[in-house]
């Protein structure tokens, strides 16, 4: 007797949907409510699609995972985590994501939907949990529910972009589904959001009337490059960005004047407070301290929520940079001075050639413990063309800022915009994992590595070529540099020294720990040549801090106080040693 077909099933129905809508992996950890899901991507994979599993140690980490793939792909990236403990642990990456505006789908399973209401085993509501960190949270309450909801998720996800989240009872995952399928192959494309002629004449009769003008790029600079360049060459504007713009419009860029901010370094600083008009394109850059008052300041950008809410706004355009800057190039008058321009790029360039560049040459080779900036910096020149560097936040975010150079096809992903630590590996994981044959960087700190640790077996597991790249100084820096600058000594800030090569090659990874700064470049090549993942970590200065571009009276008195107290405290030798390893980095006219 023939063996009856077995019916589809809800989670079947969500495997096949995010299949067609171009999912090809899910990270998470298998799980009770979770079965059924899991169960139906192995069915789906063994009759031929294109979808895995990824298991990864912690369910924090798939959602990191999936933010990269997403960010490096285009495409729908999915993670799962059980009910109760296991999807929570997703929520921190998934902020990530949707701060980040990538395309995420989580499923988040649920107790069964008898339990829902009683206080029962693992009983939490991630349809109300996790609203603040997607756009889109629902609960699958029954299978007659479940395609709309699906492919609704799917296109909130695609089309805001940002993370949606679905809830699914294990009961209703596991209920046959209803014989319609709703289809959500079909992306349309992105519109094209183009200026008002009234607001973009406003813009061009600003720029006429100002002596000097400065753009400032974010990340709404994508796809605007050469438009950006010709207009800034056109009006003789130097131009500034951020750390999400720098990949983006820093390349072969002649008017470049690097970043403001606490990463920053070079002239952006003062090209956008001595400009007569600043342009703010494509950014939402939070931190208004370094943004001028007195300045006339102009946005471009796509979301009217953005326009005048970190600094002030005298003429709004709400389009999309390339529209705005490909519409304003006639308008505009060809600039009768370059003055301020090359001031501005010469001041840049001495910065560079000073203060960045004081260890990253041969000088810095002899100097112990290894800097930091030695390591970025040899890390760039050895790292392929169309690398995927991701990035701790914290110290690793400043190097990686400072010394990775852009050229068009390499990528740099990062917390950027919610700052988690422990993101770089899990980050590698998800690029890795989604771009074969592409080199994999992980900028990683101890202290981030050490949080999510459990991810050097995910990357053992699947073989994945991820490279990390360990600055080890034994101390979370960025915070140690915030306590400073805050008038306090550092305290809780220092960790044990740990062999971290020595904790890889227990799990099977090839592994080295540098000391000593010859054996960095051979030991870096070696790492990057090698197929599969490998480790590198390298033993860095602790006392290595990043002075910001631009340093205020009160952040002068914080460092005096600070370090004062930590004279009084019997730390004489660390003061003196700390001035030793930064004094080539304090800020000069």
């Amino acid at each position: 007797m023939a063996k009856k077909a077995r019916n589809q099933t809800v989670a079947d129905l969500l495997v096949a949907q995010i299949i067609e809508a171009g999912a090809k992996r899910i990270y998470g950890i298998v799980g009770d409510s979770l079965n059924p899901v899991v169960d139906a991507v192995r069915r789906a994979a063994h009759d031929g699609a294109d979808i895995a599993w990824v298991h990864v140690r912690h369910e924090e980490a798939a959602a990191f995972a999936a933010a990269a793939e997403a960010e490096v792909t285009g495409n729908l990236a999915v993670c799962a985590g059980s009910c109760g403990p296991g999807n929570l642990h997703l929520i921190n990456g998934l902020y990530d994501a949707n701060r980040s505006k990538v395309p995420v789908l989580a499923i988040a399973s649920q107790i069964p939907t008898t339990q829902i209401g009683t206080q029962f085993f693992q009983e939490t509501h991630p349809d109300r949990l996790f609203n603040e960190c997607s756009v889109y949270s629902e609960l699958i309450s029954s299978h007659e529910q479940a395609p709309r909801v699906i492919s609704s998720a799917i296109h909130h996800a695609y089309g805001a972009p940002g993370v949606a989240v679905l809830t699914l009872p294990g009961d209703v995952a596991d209920h046959d589904a209803p014989p319609a399928l709703v289809d959500v192959s079909t992306r349309p494309p992105r519109p094209r959001v183009v200026p008002d002629p009234e607001s973009l004449r406003q813009l061009a009769d600003a720029i006429n009337s100002a002596k000097k003008v400065t753009f400032f790029a974010g990340v709404g600079v994508r796809g605007a490059h050469d438009d950006v360049i010709a207009l800034a060459d056109k009006i003789a504007a130097p131009v500034g960005h951020s750390l999400r713009g720098k990949e983006w419009i820093q390349y072969d860029n002649p008017f470049d004047v690097g970043m403001s901010g606490l990463l920053g370094y070079g002239a952006c600083h003062d090209a956008m407070h001595e400009a007569d008009l600043l342009v703010l394109l494509g950014t939402d850059f939070p931190y208004d301290q370094f943004l001028p008052e007195k300045v006339r300041t102009a946005q471009v950008d796509t979301n009217p929520t953005h326009l005048g809410r970190r600094t002030r706004l005298d003429v709004a355009v709400v389009a999309d940079v390339g529209e705005t800057v490909r519409a304003l190039l006639p308008l505009v008058e060809k600039a009768r001075s370059r003055k301020f321009l090359d001031s501005m790029v010469s001041k840049h360039e001495r910065a560079m050639n000073g203060v960045v560049g004081a260890y990253s040459g041969r000088a810095a080779e002899t100097m112990t413990p290894i800097h930091p900036e030695l390591v970025a910096d040899v890390l760039d020149q050895e790292a392929s063309d169309d690398a995927v560097f991701t990035v701790d936040t914290g110290m690793c975010n400043v190097w990686a800022a400072r010394y990775i150079r852009p050229n068009g096809k390499r990528r740099v992903i990062g917390s950027f915009l919610h700052g988690s630590m422990a993101n770089a590996m899990p980050h590698a994981i998800g690029a890795a994992a989604s771009q074969p044959g592409r080199q994999v960087i992980a900028m990683a700190g101890d202290g981030g590595l050490s949080m999510l640790l459990g991810e050097l077996v995910t990357i053992k597991h699947y073989d994945l070529p991820v490279k990390i790249v360990l600055f080890d100084n034994a101390t979370l820096g960025m915070v140690r540099l915030e306590m400073l600058v805050d008038g306090l000594p550092s305290f809780g800030t220092d960790s044990p020294s740990v062999d971290y090569a020595a904790v890889a090659r227990a799990i099977g990874i090839p592994a080295v720990r540098v000391e000593d700064p010859k054996d960095l470049r051979s030991a870096l090549r070696e790492a990057l040549d090698r197929p599969g993942p490998a480790l590198v970590d390298v033993v860095t200065d602790p006392r290595a801090l990043s002075i910001p571009p631009t340093i205020t009276a009160g952040q002068v008195r914080g460092f005096a106080a600070a370090l004062s107290k930590e004279v009084l405290g019997g730390g004489l030798g660390e003061v003196v040693s700390m001035a030793r390893s930064n004094l080539r980095n304090v800020p000069r006219p």
